[in-house]
């Protein structure tokens, strides 16, 4: 185990340079390049702004319903994009890793950390709206590094396991968006989790996506601490199950060879 995370640790510059490459990669031959990290985010927002204030006319007043839905999107297009892309991060780097031995547990961390750069300026498409809204967050933006390590490490573990799935069965890379979308509309992503009835209640409670994105809400718009509760059974479940699959990846990284 100790060898295995020592030759990860040794491999740090092949985790850099693939996330440069991955980021490159994403919008290299596109005439706005990496200005699309902002714009793409944003038209996000404003196309579910559109559809749910406009043309469905929902949205509270009793706060600003914008700053609440750029808050849920961005934190929750770093969590789609890296569950998509978790799918393929062994499988598509298939030609080096029959040539060369590298720790496969770099290649799911590739596209987490690649996707939270990605994220970072999301923050900034959320900093736009906080100033256009006038909506000034208090002393609890103190703690926004810790939600964005809680949600690093849940990522890390959901796709750690993802990736290491799908090099033997390939349809789970079909399912996913699927799963995806389910988890987008079961989440207070553009809806508020407080409208449920009591009976669903669990349906946030349980929710890890949901305690997350709540998280950041609660610091960067309501004033009011984070769930520290929820985030703690977030962090620690996640440290757990990427213990458990750095071991399992250990043991297991000839079967990954055989089925590349």
């Amino acid at each position: 185990m100790r060898e295995y995370i020592s030759e990860m640790l040794k491999r740090k510059d092949l985790l850099i340079y693939l996330v440069k490459s991955g980021l490159k990669a994403e919008h290299r031959n596109s005439y706005l390049g990496y200005f699309w990290w902002l714009l793409d985010p944003l038209l996000n927002v404003l196309v579910y702004y559109f559809l749910v204030v406009i043309i469905l006319g929902r949205g509270s007043e009793n706060f600003n319903y914008a700053v609440f839905l750029v808050i849920g999107l961005v934190s929750w297009r770093w969590i789609s994009t890296t569950l998509n892309g978790s799918a393929r991060s062994i499988t598509k780097y298939s030609s080096i890793i029959n040539q060369v031995y590298l720790p496969k547990a770099i290649f799911p961390m590739t596209t987490t950390f690649s996707q939270m750069f990605n994220f970072s300026f999301g923050l900034i498409v959320v900093a736009i709206f906080l100033a256009i809204f006038n909506v000034i967050p208090g002393w609890h933006v103190i703690f926004l590094p810790i939600i964005i390590l809680v949600q690093l490490l849940f990522l890390m573990a959901v796709s750690m396991f993802l990736s290491y799935i799908c090099v033997f069965i390939r349809d789970i890379d079909n399912l996913i968006s699927h799963v995806v979308r389910i988890t987008f509309y079961s989440s207070p992503i553009i809806w508020e989790g407080g409208r449920l009835p009591a009976e669903y209640k669990w349906v946030v409670d349980m929710n890890p996506v949901a305690v997350i994105i709540n998280s950041y809400r609660d610091i960067l718009m309501f004033h009011r601490l984070p769930d520290f509760s929820g985030l703690l059974i977030i962090s620690l479940i996640s440290l757990v199950i990427i213990f458990l699959l750095i071991l399992f990846y250990k043991k297991n990284e000839h079967k990954i060879i055989k089925a590349l």
